[in-house]
């Protein structure tokens, strides 16, 4: 369980009746978009309050009449589900400005201008989304943010998601050390040792890392790899 003092209340009102828990604002988020917590792991308390700044409990008849059960790990993820998490200014401004970034930089990373084929900067998309007034919620899933964004952005900026399809070479020197990173960071549809030593790969990343993609290439090789386009889509 986490320390009471970083918990803050998670409130569900139902049928006339408040329910009360305290949690962790981040691990209350993670559960909200789905992710597999343990209930433990983000509760000050294995308990529903009636009023949690008061200790005062809720009744068992309260719980079976909204839940239909009294079992705290069920009505707690419900409680973090439906209720209202009563965050400060201060984490939710944090919260909010994690979140922001998050998805800056899926945006960066996956998405291109289809004019120009190149990634957006950063801070194009910074202030697209400034302009555009995008609106983060702290509790939603960086996926579904970035397609509220991404909506919000099109009609500011040319943006597309995509991938680019490489061919690359990597001399026989460099081959066993570069091997591994690169599988890491990309996605390996063929791959081939050569008789010399070399090995040669086809490989797919997103199309706004393309920049990053050949400084790991030239870092891994010394300049001497070889990196071919084969598409992008």
């Amino acid at each position: 369980m986490i320390p009471l003092e970083q918990a803050v209340v998670a409130r569900l009102e139902s049928h006339g009746e408040r329910f009360e828990i305290l949690v962790d604002p981040d691990r209350a988020a993670e559960i909200r978009q789905g992710d597999d917590i343990d209930i433990e792991d983000a509760v000050a308390a294995l308990f529903v309050f009636e009023n949690a700044s008061k200790a005062e409990k809720s009744p068992e008849e309260s719980l079976k009449k909204v839940f239909g059960e009294t079992d705290f790990a069920n009505v707690a993820v419900r409680i973090i589900k439906k209720g209202e998490i009563h965050l400060t200014a201060e984490q939710r401004k944090k919260m909010i400005e994690d979140k922001r970034k998050q998805v800056v930089t899926f945006i960066a990373r996956n998405a291109i201008n289809p004019q120009t084929k190149l990634p957006h900067p950063p801070m194009r998309i910074e202030m697209a989304m400034e302009e555009a007034r995008v609106n983060i919620d702290p509790f939603k899933h960086v996926d579904e943010l970035v397609k509220e964004t991404v909506k919000a952005l099109r009609p500011l900026i040319p943006i597309k998601f995509a991938e680019m399809k490489f061919a690359v070479k990597i001399p026989a020197d460099y081959a066993p050390k570069a091997y591994g990173e690169i599988s890491s960071a990309t996605t390996i549809e063929r791959e081939e040792w050569q008789n010399d030593g070399s090995w040669i790969c086809v490989c797919r990343i997103p199309a706004g890392i393309q920049e990053e993609f050949y400084n790991m290439i030239n870092r891994l090789t010394k300049g001497d790899g070889e990196v071919k386009i084969l598409s992008q889509d």
